[in-house]
């Protein structure tokens, strides 16, 4: 059999893999509790909390996204203009613009709760 199918094979099981125990987990847990005589509506949560966390992942995601390629610009306007080495200059500004972008990501989460 070809290496290189196995790859994304094994990928996939893994992935598939998480998501059934987790699933499976969750399942038993909640059954657990129903067992137990413990009020079913603790599963629902409350729709603030859900959606905040929406806003705040969409919110972290979009600026991460944004500082990857703000990071990608700015190394090649510093391999174009300057004679700086490419394979350190592009991870070192991908990860610092990156890493800037989710700390004003936390910083504006931090806002978003008060």
């Amino acid at each position: 059999m070809n290496e290189e199918i196995l790859i994304p094979i094994s990928l996939f099981l893994v992935v598939f893999g998480i998501f059934y125990l987790y699933l499976s987990t969750r399942n038993r847990e909640r059954l657990a509790l129903i067992e137990k005589g413990i009020d079913a509506s603790i599963f629902m949560g409350n729709n603030k909390g859900s959606n905040s966390f929406s806003k705040i992942l969409l919110l972290n995601l979009s600026l991460l996204l944004m500082g990857i390629g703000l990071g990608v610009f700015v190394a090649l306007l510093l391999s174009t203009y300057t004679s700086l080495d490419q394979g350190a200059l592009y991870p070192a500004t991908i990860f610092t613009t990156a890493g800037a972008a989710l700390f004003v990501g936390y910083n504006m989460t931090k806002k978003l709760d008060n």
